[in-house]
C-alpha cells in the first residue's frame, strides 16, 4: 500500500508515523460475512480500516447478537487500541459486512507511539470519543425511543456507512434491533409510504437526506 493512500484515509499524522505504519503494519483482506474478532479472543493488533465496513456486536450467553455500531474506511477499532501490557481480550464480536481491507499493527508499538507521536495520541483519543458517542446514541435509542424511531436512527447510520443502498434483509435488521421480522417489515412499509425509503429485494434505498 502506498504512503499517500494512508495519508488520505488517516490525515494529520506525523510523516514518520506513516512510514512506521507501512513498515510494521500488515495488510489483510477479509471476505464479507467473516468474523474479525470473537468475544474472548485475545487482541494482538490494532485494526485500521482501509476499505469496506465492519459491524460490532455485543453477544449474550445464548449467542444472541445486539448491534452496537459500524466502522467504515478511515476509522479504527478503538477496542484494539490499548496498551500492549494489558494483553486484553475482546468483549465484542466484529464482522465484515462487505469485503474489507484492514491494516493491522502489533500492539507492541502502541505504547511507543503514544509517547513518541502526539498525533497518534490525539488519533487514539478521538477514536475512543467517536465510538463512545456512537455508543451513547445507541443507548439513548434503546432507552428513550420507540421502535419506529429506533429503526429510523438505525437506517440513517447504515446509510452513512454503506451508502444510500442498504443491502440488508428485513430479518437481518430485526436481528440487529432485537425485534421480529414482521414488526420491521410493517414499519419499513410505513416509512416507504411516507417517502423515507424505497423497498427493494434484499435491500433498501434510503431517500431521506
Amino acid at each position: 500500500m502506498e504512503k499517500k493512500s494512508i495519508k488520505v484515509l488517516f490525515p494529520n499524522l506525523e510523516d514518520a508515523l506513516y512510514d512506521e505504519l507501512l513498515l510494521h503494519g500488515n495488510i489483510k483482506e477479509i471476505k464479507a460475512g467473516d468474523t474479525i474478532l470473537r468475544v474472548g479472543q485475545q487482541i494482538r493488533s490494532t485494526i485500521l480500516l482501509i476499505e469496506g465496513s465492519i459491524k460490532l456486536y455485543r453477544e449474550d450467553n445464548e449467542g444472541n447478537e445486539f448491534f452496537i455500531y459500524a466502522l467504515s474506511a478511515g476509522q479504527a477499532c478503538s477496542l484494539s487500541m490499548v496498551c500492549a501490557a494489558q494483553q486484553p481480550s475482546s468483549e465484542v464480536l466484529a464482522k465484515a459486512m462487505t469485503n474489507v481491507i484492514v491494516l493491522t499493527v502489533p500492539l507492541e508499538y502502541m505504547d511507543k507511539w503514544m509517547q513518541q507521536y502526539k498525533s497518534w495520541s490525539q488519533f487514539v483519543i478521538a477514536s475512543y470519543r467517536a465510538r463512545f458517542e456512537e455508543l451513547l446514541q445507541t443507548v439513548d435509542a434503546i432507552a428513550f425511543s420507540n421502535m419506529d424511531e429506533r429503526l429510523e436512527f438505525y437506517l440513517k447510520r447504515q446509510a452513512i456507512h454503506f451508502g444510500s443502498t442498504i443491502k440488508l434483509t428485513h430479518q437481518e435488521i430485526a436481528s440487529d434491533l432485537n425485534s421480529s421480522r414482521e414488526v420491521i417489515s410493517r414499519l419499513l412499509k410505513k416509512m416507504e409510504t411516507k417517502g423515507f425509503l424505497r423497498l427493494q429485494r434484499n435491500s433498501i434505498e434510503w431517500l431521506e437526506k
